[in-house]
């Protein structure tokens, strides 16, 4: 963390990878963010899963190795399992809070499925427990959320890329993401009233000054989220109010007034163009799923 914080702060633009949202208090934060009136992706996607998760388990087969990125709560991996019964369950997850608590609430609700939880940074290259995932008669990976719009279209490319010998051939993917819509609607999922994103924003600098023992002020930052039409995407931002100095591991790291420090990207996809991007990672686009506004997404791939 220390390594890749410093090496963020130096570059220009700043920038904080977005994992490092997810302590304790950013993991609550964002469950808050989830249930808010502005923020679509979460509603609209359990309502894909409400609707779909029988043909979905359908698709990638009963008796498989599940693996899932990002656990979460779990509430839409739930509605998946209850549908496919798979032998195995893989979550993996950076937050260890939230991957205790989610897979102790997934092995009591099903009690004959071996669950075996794996802590990483699943941006970074895996290893994953064999033994666990030669108990289903195929391996499918699971990535809710819309999260791989946190990735550019190319480090998306060579994340699903990654992913092709560890799943091996007649595997598949089940992926959300997040659709093109109206900007003014994707402006305000992330700059919602009551201020929680931008708190969740903020945290990440709390999260920082905690464990590597920095200095930030974050009553000297403020929020600042928008969407970029020319690259598709959603860009967050933590802006200083004012020239400032932030020491960090005996290291001044120095701000002018109105810099920024890039904390997330969500990029948002058409449906076209993310069975083309499935394509040129080796995928074969089968099915996809969305709500009933075209809101959001779910989309399986196989591998050939």
């Amino acid at each position: 963390m220390l390594a890749e914080v410093m090496a963020g702060l130096a570059r220009a633009p700043k920038e904080i990878p977005p994992k490092y949202f997810y302590d304790a208090r950013g993991c609550e934060l964002f469950e808050a963010i989830c249930k808010l009136p502005e923020y679509y992706p979460t509603r609209t996607e359990l309502a894909i899963m409400r609707s779909h998760a029988p043909a979905m388990a359908d698709a990638i087969g009963r008796d498989c190795a599940l693996i899932e990125i990002g656990c979460g709560n779990s509430e839409k991996t739930q509605l998946l399992l209850r549908s496919s019964r798979p032998t195995a369950f893989v979550p993996v997850d950076i937050a260890r809070e939230q991957l205790e608590t989610s897979c102790r609430a997934l092995a009591a609700s099903f009690p004959g499925m071996e669950v075996a939880a794996v802590r990483a940074d699943f941006s970074q290259p895996l290893a994953l427990p064999p033994d666990i995932l030669n108990r289903g008669r195929r391996r499918v990976l699971y990535f809710p959320g819309s999260t791989i719009g946190n990735f550019t279209p190319d480090d998306a490319l060579e994340f699903l890329r990654r992913w092709l010998p560890l799943l091996g051939p007649g595997a598949g993917a089940l992926i959300g993401v997040d659709l093109k819509k109206d900007p003014e609607v994707l402006d305000a999922a992330y700059n919602d009233a009551q201020g929680i994103t931008a708190e969740f924003n903020l945290n990440l600098l709390r999260h920082i000054n905690r464990e590597l023992d920095a200095d930030f002020d974050l009553g000297a930052f403020r929020h600042r989220a928008a969407y970029d039409r020319v690259r598709g995407r959603i860009e967050m931002h933590l802006q200083s109010l004012s020239r400032q100095r932030v020491a960090l591991a005996g290291r001044a790291f120095h701000f002018a007034a109105g810099e920024t420090i890039l904390t997330e990207i969500s990029c948002k996809y058409s449906i076209a163009e993310f069975q083309e991007l499935g394509r040129a990672a080796g995928f074969e686009p089968l099915r996809y799923w969305t709500d009933a506004g075209n809101m959001f997404s779910v989309h399986y791939l196989a591998v050939p």
